[in-house]
């Protein structure tokens, strides 16, 4: 069986509240951004904010995506902190 697994990488102050840039965690078969940030959410502490009142941005492979957007083996899953401005 081979390795299934994604580089999960968080920028800006995701990097810093969570206290750490990168992560590399197993997935299953049919596994969906969104399901991976329940997993990760459910950590607790700062980790909840990735399901908080802000949602957070996604990128696949460097392309912005939804939550609703399958992980495969191999991809990177970056997360953003919510854009605000004025």
């Amino acid at each position: 069986m081979t390795d299934k697994t994604v580089t999960v990488r968080f920028f800006a102050r995701l990097r810093e509240e969570l206290g750490t840039e990168q992560l590399t965690l197993a997935i299953s078969g049919h596994q969906t951004v969104g399901d991976l940030l329940a997993e990760l959410a459910g950590r607790g502490g700062p980790w909840a904010q990735l399901q908080g009142d802000q949602p957070v941005m996604i990128a696949i492979n460097q392309a912005m995506a939804k939550s609703s957007a399958p992980i495969r083996a191999g991809d990177e899953v970056a997360f953003f902190p919510p854009v605000t401005g004025g």
